[in-house]
């Protein structure tokens, strides 16, 4: 089967416009009751969440019925076309319940090798970044540009971002911790659209643990269009989730992932 790289962009955006409907009625206004879905810990999930992904699941069964999906609420569906569409309808839903903009809604397509195409879309504040299929763009309240990392840097010069100490362990917060004295600037807590400020240029580094599958896969796409890196900790892939660091440079990765690579 040939792969229609115009569709499936053009379907990865009426994913994210049917997820912003589902979720803004949500999005401060007002008591929304949470749920906790961890046995330890809190890992909240929402209507909010579930009725994105509903609304995504719909378009792709009506535009892409063959294509396999992996969504963090509703689990995985079987496709015969060799593509999985990976969703995560809102990364962040820590942010999203304390009315924080700084969640949003990730939609990649992956084929055996991984991702092949991203988005990252904050409804609230009206951005999407997108990269794959010779695509690396965002548009936002200042309209629509290209997407282009800051480039290489010295570790000292650098802004690294992370969701550390909520997510990780003891020692993966450590080796963060490690990275980041040696760092410029650090600041934390800003989920999927940290890794979507590497892609526009704002940051050097994201560093993370404890990921799955959907946290990472489109941030990947978007990154690698833009010119970024993003692997394990290790130097390998990254797209099955656990541990990540995405990076706007070569020199910057390698400095971080020697820190890293001692805690292994």
């Amino acid at each position: 089967m040939t792969r229609n790289d115009s569709e499936i962009v053009n379907t990865a955006h009426a994913l994210a416009d049917a997820a912003r409907d589902a979720i803004l009625p949500w999005f401060r206004a007002g008591a929304i009751d949470v749920e906790n879905k961890a046995s330890a810990g809190f890992d909240p999930v929402t209507a909010a969440d579930r009725a994105a992904e509903a609304a995504m699941r719909e378009v792709l069964a009506e535009r892409r019925p063959d294509d396999a999906i992996l969504g963090e609420e509703m689990g995985e569906s079987p496709g015969t076309s060799g593509l999985t569409w990976v969703l995560d309808p809102i990364d962040g839903t820590r942010a999203f319940v304390a009315g924080a903009p700084t969640w949003g809604v990730l939609i990649a397509v992956a084929d055996q090798g991984g991702p092949v195409y991203g988005l990252i879309d904050q409804p609230y504040i009206g951005e999407r970044f997108e990269g794959g299929f010779g695509r690396a763009g965002m548009r936002g309240p200042h309209g629509a540009r290209a997407l282009k990392t800051r480039g290489e840097a010295p570790l000292s010069q650098s802004t690294v971002f992370t969701t550390f100490p909520e997510v990780g362990t003891e020692a993966e917060g450590a080796a963060f911790r490690d990275v980041a004295r040696q760092a410029q600037l650090t600041r934390y807590g800003l989920d999927c659209y940290a890794y979507a400020l590497v892609a526009c240029g704002q940051v050097d580094l994201v560093i993370e643990a404890g990921l799955n599958a959907y946290d990472i896969q489109a941030p990947i796409a978007v990154i690698k269009a833009a010119g970024g890196i993003v692997t394990d900790w290790s130097g390998g892939p990254a797209h099955g989730g656990g541990r990540a660091i995405a990076a706007a440079g070569r020199q910057q990765h390698e400095a971080a992932l020697e820190i890293l690579s001692r805690y292994l």
